[in-house]
């Protein structure tokens, strides 16, 4: 039996729970296929995104476990520590 959505046809804000999760390789070549809302890591570091705004930055040292909301286009493999990063959209 599929599950059943409770949420289907109320608006999907920022505030509202995440549809998709995805397990990132960083990679200097390749955006995401989709801006994040979020991102997790599994091991805390810093990360070296291209904002949906156009800003390349790294962030100083980001806690493992929590979520960051950060909207994200790329997540580039120089200049990240973070490992075990995933994307919720």
């Amino acid at each position: 039996m599929p599950a059943i959505d409770d949420s289907r046809g109320k608006g999907t804000g920022l505030e509202s729970p995440v549809s998709n999760l995805a397990i990132v390789t960083p990679s200097d070549a390749a955006d995401l296929a989709f801006v994040s809302r979020a991102i997790w890591l599994g091991v805390g570091g810093a990360l070296r995104v291209t904002t949906l705004g156009g800003q390349t930055v790294t962030t100083p040292a980001l806690a493992a476990g929590v979520p960051h909301p950060i909207r994200a286009a790329r997540i580039w493999a120089t200049g990240t520590t973070a490992t075990g990063i995933m994307v919720a959209w």
